[in-house]
């Protein structure tokens, strides 16, 4: 008897519970629906599907949404029932989900390259990275509109985790960089650039402006941008550098002199910091429970890392 019990116990194995089948394309991201018997799912195929178990015992799409481009990510809280997705041509769109499931309605479209998505479910706002290097805060239960930026990285961001109880965002790229992001500070719009035909400080034109440079028998100066103020400038009127970390710089940018001379050595103080990971991190998830988190690379490696000395 004790040798059959320790043979099947050997031969313990998972058990397969359902096979969902009908994506044309590769599945980028699932997710569980919490207390359903549902999973959705959004594929290279273009497609989100909400899948429902039907009394069959075979998962069927109860929602079946096509869009115009490849889906690579999504982000689904399941307490608002909003479901975020990110596009391959550069858009997160957002959607309701019906209370059976049944049904999802359109809420928001934002334009960005999207490459990873992450939900905080407190404050109600939406984590999106980008190909560009940087990551976008949008705010969507303030309803405020807003959409902060924070600039952390040199390469494609890969993938996002965030910590609810210390609200902090932990962020990975394809430069190998782990930066681990303070939420937990009040920070502030990035403005828009300014449109002129000439620096806005010294009036001198700009190369396309023909006609100044004509009247002024000057040659005209290439634009520039103040990353604080959102001024058009020339390079002479713009020639300093500084970190803004509280407008999510925290590398040091191209200002006017005016916001350089307003940048206290506080206002630089690091809201980030920042941990060499020594390789291409592709994905990777956080337990909050233990404070680990796990990245996996191109190189074919997967390291788990403790992250209770600076997620705290």
């Amino acid at each position: 008897m004790a040798a059959e019990s320790k043979s099947k116990a050997l031969t313990r194995r998972p058990v397969l519970l359902s096979k969902i089948e009908g994506s044309q394309d590769v599945v980028n991201m699932a997710a569980i629906i919490p207390k359903e018997d549902g999973v959705i799912s959004v594929s290279e195929d273009r497609t989100i599907r909400v899948w429902i178990k039907r009394d069959s015992g075979q998962y069927w799409p109860s929602v079946y949404h096509s869009m115009t481009s490849s889906c690579s990510c999504m982000s689904f809280n399941p307490e608002t029932r909003r479901l975020s997705v990110g596009l391959d041509n550069g858009t997160v769109s957002e959607f309701i989900l019906s209370e059976d499931y049944n049904k999802m309605t359109s809420a928001k479209n934002y334009l960005g390259s999207i490459t990873a998505l992450c939900w905080d479910p407190v404050q109600r706002t939406l984590f999106s990275g980008s190909s560009d290097h940087s990551i976008i805060m949008w705010d969507i239960g303030g309803r405020k509109g807003t959409a902060i930026e924070l600039q952390g990285h040199n390469d494609k961001v890969q993938s996002l985790c965030y910590a609810v109880h210390t609200r902090q965002l932990i962020s990975c790229g394809a430069d190998g960089g782990i930066v681990v992001w303070n939420m937990d500070v009040k920070r502030q719009e990035t403005p828009d650039w300014l449109d002129s035909d000439s620096c806005q400080k010294c009036e001198q034109p700009f190369f396309w402006n023909f006609k100044q440079m004509w009247d002024s028998k000057k040659i005209g100066l290439r634009q520039h941008h103040c990353r604080k103020c959102g001024k058009a400038l020339c390079g002479k009127c713009s020639s300093k550098r500084s970190s803004i970390p509280l407008m999510g710089f925290e590398f040091e940018v191209r200002v006017c002199d005016s916001c350089y001379e307003s940048i206290t050595d506080e206002d630089r103080a690091p809201t980030a910091t920042f941990h060499d990971s020594k390789h291409h991190v592709v994905h990777m998830a956080f337990d909050v429970t233990r404070g680990w988190l796990l990245t996996s690379g191109n190189d074919r490696v997967i390291k788990l890392w403790d992250m209770t000395p600076v997620v705290s």
